[in-house]
């Protein structure tokens, strides 16, 4: 059966939130995803095969240049069909066309394949504290120079 993908496309909170409690193993927690979606992100990809929702990605950006890919995920009974891949190539056309010169990811180590192999990413050097888990005062004061 074939998958269609849509930028921008509609959705059901319910299904969204069904989606990432399956992608990422947690309970459902009824996030009002499409509140969150206009408020936050320059788009997002829906992917669907007959009206079921089987992928979805978030792309959040700066207001800017500078878009995001959150949130890649994809029912675990269609993985490894190409919908995952499929997914960020319909949003790097979105932010391009947004105008965005720049699309980021990060991700766990065990996804590097898929961002790097089949997505085209390429690695940068970047920088990360974990807020929840760096004790407070771990960021240190920016000098003058930088």
């Amino acid at each position: 059966m074939d998958i269609t993908y849509e930028w921008r496309g509609d959705f059901e909170n319910d299904a969204v939130d069904a989606l990432h409690a399956e992608a990422f193993g947690h309970a459902r927690d009824d996030t009002d995803w499409r509140t969150r979606l206009h408020r936050h992100s320059l788009g997002w990809v829906c992917a669907r095969r007959a009206d079921r929702l089987v992928g979805f990605v978030n792309v959040a950006w700066d207001g800017g240049v500078h878009a995001f890919v959150l949130d890649t995920m994809v029912a675990p009974d269609a993985r490894e069909s190409g919908i995952g891949t499929a997914l960020v190539a319909a949003a790097v056309r979105g932010a391009r066309a947004a105008g965005c010169d720049w699309l980021h990811v990060d991700f766990e180590e065990h996804l590097r394949p898929f961002y790097f192999d089949a997505c085209g990413f390429r690695p940068t050097d970047a920088g990360l504290i974990g807020l929840r888990t760096a004790p407070a005062g771990t960021a240190r004061r920016p000098s003058r120079t930088g």
